[in-house]
């Protein structure tokens, strides 16, 4: 089977490195334009570039798909199927219609749930159990193909979005080598989304992050362990900013919410049902420490507000 790939991110990688160990004819790779990247903009590739040069597969980046230059490529290329991971770009029907097999998605929720760009994340913060991986009969919607392939996955007590993209990584590659094995034997029953259960995960902004202590424990621990390792969970304290990178129920208890209720030993804040208790903290121009840690070096009053 004679396949382009798209995919940007290391994400999607996992699944080009198990199509090539697999066999798989890989015609091309695209995958989004060079981006820069940290303090110094430094221009960097996206993995799934890197790998495609370590095999001599050819690569393309173009920055959209619709005037019509991408579809004369891939055309050229006359790929059996296009496998589509983490791509970041809407194909235009006429690049849908073009492979023989079409264009197979690979998204990282249980469709037709958390459809959008960040479902993993969303997962998490919205204290789900359960999520897992769909292939994807792609159309000109926003993952509102047929499913084609499912695998369901527990979500950890304790598990962070980047661990929760590690393990996906792998079981989305491997349903995808099911999926296209399916559809090259015909063995595939695509079956229709059901509109009604739908929902969605927007793409995530550095606001969204900021730790709201009116809200219930749980819902405190899920946003920190969603919102890492990125943008990551914070708060202020005395007009500090501060990154929250584990965080853990309490027994303790206050009237009110947002605030700090122990400083001892141990950084709690009051919030909604009860209490959470900071385990691991970034302060502003520091690295990752300790709440214990940074409590010995900077001290903060009890009934101090956490805004």
């Amino acid at each position: 089977m004679r396949v382009v790939f798209m995919g940007t991110p290391d994400y999607a990688a996992v699944t080009l490195q198990k199509l090539i160990d697999e066999k798989y004819e890989i015609a091309a790779v695209f995958a989004q334009p060079d981006k820069p990247v940290g303090r110094k903009q430094i221009l960097t590739p996206p993995e799934t570039k890197v790998l495609a040069g370590k095999y001599g597969i050819p690569v393309f980046q173009p920055k959209n798909l619709r005037d019509g230059e991408a579809y004369k490529v891939l055309k050229e290329l006359n790929p059996d199927v296009i496998v589509v991971v983490a791509y970041g770009k809407i194909l235009p029907k006429e690049i849908l219609d073009l492979p023989r097999f079409g264009c197979i998605n690979g998204h990282a929720s249980l469709l037709p749930k958390f459809r959008g760009s960040a479902p993993i994340q969303w997962a998490i913060v919205n204290g789900d159990k359960q999520t897992g991986v769909t292939t994807m009969q792609m159309d000109e919607g926003m993952d509102t193909g047929d499913i084609l392939e499912t695998a369901v996955v527990d979500i950890g007590d304790e598990e962070t979005a980047e661990e929760l993209f590690d393990r996906l990584s792998v079981i989305s590659a491997d349903l995808m080598i099911s999926t296209l094995k399916k559809a090259e034997e015909g063995l595939l029953s695509p079956v229709e989304q059901d509109e009604s259960k739908a929902s969605y995960a927007p793409i995530i902004k550095k606001e969204m992050a900021h730790l709201d202590f009116t809200k219930t424990a749980d819902e405190i621990c899920n946003a920190v362990r969603g919102f890492y390792s990125w943008p990551c969970a914070f708060c202020f304290i005395n007009g500090k900013r501060i990154k929250v990178i584990k965080a853990t129920k309490s027994h303790l208890t206050a009237k009110e919410c947002g605030i700090v209720i122990k400083t001892d030993d141990k950084l709690v804040i009051s919030c909604k049902d009860g209490s959470v208790e900071l385990i691991t903290v970034q302060p502003e121009g520091a690295k990752p420490m300790s709440a214990k840690m940074m409590l010995n070096g900077h001290k903060i009053e009890l009934g101090t507000v956490v805004e």
